[in-house]
């Protein structure tokens, strides 16, 4: 195919990404274009905050997955790739043996990461292009099915990082403890207090979906979202059901459940920091895996 290939898969609470990425001319805007993203809703978090462990009719989804992944990245001759799991996998008590099971099937070594290294990628390349443009203090917060991984950047520094479990599938499931609840209120306050002004960076597929209710107009490579058309946004999707909102807002049904629970974390952090307006970058985690295996 000419270019060199690299690859990503993301193995979320909510959904699995494949995201394939080929390596551009030195010189070029970017130094790497997207050719290939695939997502399956495959709900692990479902079977991993309600059960403790995931079940054998999804783990045979998972690894099924997988082998469909590894022959997409044998068809645009991947160059190298990288597999990272993060919160169901984490809390799954089968999680380390499934990840033997899909490597012995597929050949694909999966790492499950920690909250940190998972903000750690989701960051990365936001911090060198926004973060080392100017001294003020960025929180990055990346809503996920399982979790919600908090990232305190000033320059191109990472000054804090810490992960909570409180996500999209965890809420909807009723897995969130008050104690944890609580617990994240008060680092946001602490993080307020401390460190003044904060300006909030949102990253993860909900965001991005409600950018485009909130803020339409915005389409560029890092966009605005004011908090109170978030607020306005939110208000609406709760007036109707998931289905309802699958029709009249043209969100796919994995989407049309979380985007409500995603949008009112938002809205906690964003009245806590008394935030007017979220950064949305236009990568998540997907892209944060690719780089960290591309040799730029």
């Amino acid at each position: 195919m000419g270019k060199s290939h690299y690859a990503g898969i993301d193995i979320g609470s909510n959904a699995v990404r494949l995201l394939i990425k080929c390596l551009n001319e030195p010189g070029s805007a970017e130094p790497l274009s997207k050719v290939q993203l695939v997502r399956v809703p495959l709900r692990l978090g479902e079977d991993a905050f309600v059960d403790g462990r995931i079940s054998k009719k999804k783990g045979k989804q998972l690894v099924s997955l997988m082998k469909a992944y590894r022959e997409l990245m044998e068809i645009y001759e991947v160059s190298a790739f990288r597999a990272c799991a993060t919160s169901a996998m984490r809390d799954a008590e089968n999680g380390a043996e499934l990840v033997e099971k899909i490597y012995e099937k597929t050949d694909i070594r999966i790492e499950i990461i920690d909250g940190r290294e998972e903000a750690r990628l989701i960051s990365s390349d936001l911090i060198r292009s926004l973060a080392s443009q100017t001294e003020d203090t960025f929180l990055y917060v990346d809503v996920g099915g399982g979790s919600t991984e908090l990232n305190l950047v000033r320059g191109a520094e990472l000054i804090e990082s810490r992960s909570f479990d409180i996500g999209t599938i965890r809420q909807l499931s009723g897995k969130v403890r008050d104690e944890e609840r609580n617990s994240f209120g008060d680092y946001v306050r602490t993080l307020r207090s401390t460190y003044g002004t904060l300006r909030l960076v949102g990253t993860g597929g909900n965001i991005n979906k409600l950018l485009r209710l909130g803020a339409p107009s915005e389409r560029a490579n890092i966009c605005n979202l004011p908090v109170a058309n978030l607020r306005a946004v939110a208000d609406e999707l709760r007036q109707y059901t998931p289905v309802e909102r699958m029709l009249i807002f043209r969100l796919k049904p994995d989407r049309a459940e979380v985007i409500v629970p995603a949008a009112d974390i938002f809205l906690l952090v964003a009245e806590i920091t008394e935030a007017t307006e979220i950064i949305v970058p236009t990568k998540g985690l997907a892209d944060g895996i690719v780089d960290s295996v591309c040799p730029l």
